[in-house]
């Protein structure tokens, strides 16, 4: 076993867990967030992006052990409790960018990645290369698309930038 000491959405969490363990499975097993979604298990579809001190990774292919002294956001965590949506999320609902919903939670968390890397004001093609690693079996991508350039403009007057 290893001991793990990690803050999950602002909050301290520590486990002995098998080394083998995948972050996915932590934080859906663990600690019962199961916002982040298992939907391959070979890193393809995106389902299980989470942030890993700021920066999007896969969970699905990403140990426990590895995260072990860092800090995870999860889609659970974008907002306080009892608060409103976060822009992107709220983006999401807005320009109908989910229809089953499962992907969403990855492209969200993709979506708030991409911003941070690449600023406010994204063109139609720089989404759409970003998203090569997200993949959704229901929409055409277009309400994605929008989705996520309404929330970068969002994110531009919130304080969740």
């Amino acid at each position: 076993m290893a001991k793990i000491s990690l803050i999950v959405n602002g909050r301290p969490a520590t486990a002995d867990i098998d080394p083998r363990t995948l972050l996915v499975q932590f934080l859906r097993e663990n600690l019962h967030l199961t916002g982040t979604h298992v939907g391959c298990d070979t890193s393809q579809c995106g389902a299980c992006i989470v942030h890993l001190d700021g920066k999007a990774v896969k969970s699905c292919t990403t140990l426990a052990v590895m995260a072990d002294g860092h800090e995870i956001k999860t889609i659970e965590g974008l907002t306080a409790d009892g608060a409103s949506l976060h822009p992107m999320q709220e983006a999401f609902r807005e320009h109908h960018g989910l229809q089953c919903g499962f992907c969403t939670p990855g492209m969200i968390m993709t979506a708030i990645d991409m911003v941070r890397r690449k600023g406010y004001d994204l063109d139609d093609r720089t989404i759409r290369e970003e998203l090569e690693g997200n993949l959704c079996r229901c929409t055409g991508y277009q309400n994605i698309v929008t989705s996520i350039a309404a929330g970068a403009m969002a994110m531009a007057k919130s304080d969740l930038a």
